[in-house]
């Protein structure tokens, strides 16, 4: 299968994005930095790069097939988790949710992943393993992100917004559990045409952190299919 942003959808997306200044503006200001071919071991994606002016992190968005212009795109918007998503972590489904992304995307006729660099649900890297360690005490998740003096989520999805708006994209089909980020996506002005749920198989790591999750921060999970999934 061939990539599915032309040279020429490259060339036009690099020319906007070099004509579009964020350090002349005030408000937020989302810019395409580079795009490069990424064949990867769930199927072949291209990777774009970002420049922003809200919070100057690297974020990226991996998209398959052809996404300019079109309504109804799937999209996965994935919050880095380091000790998840490359070292394998069972405190979380963080990387189970981004590998079924993944293979789910590259199936589709298109699709885009953004990783957003929002670790620790936005407290950063260094505050998640002191949340870590508050958790191993007894707190649950939420209330170790509170007795750190967050909020329980720092996330924030006006990038996302604005780099599905680089795309482009007219409408989205959301894979996602969290009714906060459908609700924060809408307000920043992404249309979203649907839901699609990400079942991922628990373990004795992480089934309190999931019910936490679903009982504290209202995620739409079933826990029951998710147990009957990995039998």
């Amino acid at each position: 299968m061939t990539y599915g942003l032309s040279k020429s959808d490259v060339e036009s997306l690099l020319l906007e994005s070099a004509k579009h200044s964020c350090k002349k503006s005030d408000a937020p200001c989302v810019k395409i930095a580079a795009i490069a071919k990424l064949p990867t071991r769930f199927g072949k994606f291209q990777v774009l790069a970002f420049d922003n002016n809200i919070d100057s992190k690297e974020h990226i968005a991996l998209v398959h097939g052809k996404v300019l212009g079109k309504s109804n795109v799937l999209v996965r918007i994935h919050s880095e988790c380091l000790t998840g998503d490359a070292l394998g972590s069972m405190r979380c489904d963080c990387r189970d949710q981004l590998e079924a992304a993944l293979k789910r995307i590259s199936k589709a006729k298109a699709g885009v992943l953004l990783y957003l660099r929002q670790e620790g649900r936005g407290v950063g890297l260094e505050n998640k393993i002191r949340a870590y360690q508050l958790q191993d005490k007894g707190y649950d998740t939420f209330e170790a992100n509170e007795a750190l003096g967050f909020k329980y989520d720092e996330r924030d999805y006006a990038i996302a917004a604005h780099i599905l708006n680089s795309l482009h994209i007219k409408s989205i089909n959301l894979m996602t559990n969290n009714p906060n980020k459908i609700s924060d996506l809408k307000h920043h002005g992404v249309k979203i045409t649907g839901r699609i749920p990400i079942v991922t198989k628990p373990n004795k790591y992480n089934m309190f952190y999931l019910k936490t999750k679903m009982v504290k921060g209202g995620q739409m999970l079933d826990i029951h299919q998710a147990e009957a999934r990995g039998r």
